[in-house]
């Protein structure tokens, strides 16, 4: 079905079409988009897929002339299987479905974006999404055992194994998994559930300044714990969530560490991780009590919205080593200064990755104005000197190409274009996007 294109041609990167699409389709059946890509490949037509359009780094974004084609209308899950511990699902699945869904029997969907209540499944697949459980659980490519993949000729292919284990062949599925749509377009998966956790503990704690949570982060790591969630928020993104809820966290200190820990030894895993993080804290509390859980987990959850009511944020992701994590914020607030522009930080501190949120008034088109995209571009590069990468989990879309292809270097890139003119000859899949 062909539909106008206004909604569907952005996401919520803030990037805009450089044209309009040739038209939109809405996918009903593996089918139309398989007619789809045969239709673009003969016309030598570009074809941007998207989901819910929750991406971040303009991955989902139209192409002038372009088909977008939508797949948020193949959502079904088709099986959950307790004993194989595995789902069958299509892309336009939305990701918390799919984990309330494996809750019914007792299982659990590890990945756990902040967009899990309106992104979906393949989304999550397109961008190898991680998640506040990424310390303990991995990202997306940790959880996704095969995929059945519309080809840039219309071809249907069945990539992976439904087993948990399986080493046949080269690891074709896992390298689809972040591709963004640029090798192929994903119509299903089979994904890894895991056992419900029967006990889980959380842990608050607040610090002074920065470099004391940092140190904590540090002693955690070290402590022989390993937490499910350990976030961390700036003293910037405390006083916005106080702002909005009427909260008094940056009372406490400059920033906030929450963590948690599950399964059949949470609490006593809960003490040590409470103990490591004491020895620089203000204060700590730990409970397992779930009301208490949802409460001590509401200031990392609001975190995004009390910053989207200051001003319009483009949302960056970087990741840097542990042990720099500290020196990362330190220098992301020199980047604020010496820009003139507000940036908040918070982020999954037990993986390293941590999101600059950079507000600045919009230009009078509405578009993010260019002090942002400079006070980023300084973010990324920070991020290379310290060891790290210019996307943890958000992708590289069209935002961050340049500076993908500079983290890879010159021979990885060369593979990198290979392998897509191995997949895609006519370059019609999600141009522009990716390395």
């Amino acid at each position: 079905m062909t539909v106008p294109a206004p909604d569907r041609t952005t996401d919520r990167s803030g990037l805009r079409p450089d044209g309009p699409p040739s038209e939109v389709v809405i996918a009903r059946t593996v089918a139309d988009v398989q007619e789809t890509v045969r239709r673009a490949a003969r016309a030598g037509t570009s074809v941007i897929t998207r989901g819910a359009g929750s991406g971040l780094a303009g991955g989902a974004v139209a192409v002038a002339g372009a088909i977008v084609l939508d797949l948020s209308g193949l959502n079904r899950i088709l099986s959950i299987d307790p004993v194989d511990g595995t789902a069958r699902v299509e892309p336009g699945v939305i990701t918390a479905e799919l984990d309330r869904s494996a809750g019914e029997h007792g299982l659990f969907y590890a990945p756990d974006p902040g967009s899990v209540g309106i992104s979906t499944v393949g989304g999550n697949i397109a961008t190898n999404a991680g998640g506040l459980r990424g310390a303990k659980y991995g990202v997306t490519r940790d959880a996704v055992l095969s995929v059945e993949v519309v080809l840039a000729d219309g071809s249907l292919v069945h990539l992976g194994r439904p087993t948990i284990k399986g080493v046949t062949g080269y690891d074709l599925a896992g390298l689809i998994v972040g591709s963004e749509g640029t090798l192929g377009i994903v119509v299903g998966a089979t994904v890894r559930l895991l056992p419900k956790p029967p006990q889980v503990a959380t842990a608050s704690a607040s610090f002074a300044t920065l470099e004391d949570a940092a140190a904590a982060v540090a002693a955690v790591a070290v402590s022989g714990a390993r937490p499910a969630v350990l976030e961390i928020l700036d003293g910037a993104t405390l006083a916005a969530i106080d702002a909005a809820t009427g909260s008094a966290l940056r009372e406490h200190g400059d920033a906030l560490l929450i963590a948690q820990t599950d399964g059949f030894g949470a609490e006593q895993e809960i003490a040590v991780v409470a103990a490591a993080l004491a020895e620089g804290a203000t204060g700590v509390e730990w409970t397992t009590d779930p009301a208490e859980a949802h409460r001590l987990l509401t200031a990392r959850r609001e975190a995004l919205p009390a910053i989207e009511r200051i001003g319009r944020p483009l949302i960056e992701d970087i990741a840097v080593p542990r042990s720099r994590l500290a020196e990362a914020i330190g220098r992301i607030r020199q980047v604020a200064a010496a820009r003139e522009v507000p940036i908040f930080v918070f982020g999954h501190a037990g993986d390293g990755n941590l999101h600059p949120i950079i507000v600045a008034e919009p230009d009078t088109d509405g578009a993010i104005p260019e002090v942002a995209h400079r006070a980023a571009d300084d973010i990324f590069a920070l991020a290379l000197e310290l060891g790290g990468t210019v996307t943890a989990e958000h992708g590289v879309g069209r935002l961050k190409r340049d500076w993908a292809r500079r983290e890879l270097g010159a021979d990885a890139v060369r593979l990198h274009e290979k392998v897509k003119a191995l997949f895609d000859p006519q370059g019609i899949l999600n141009p522009g996007s990716g390395f």
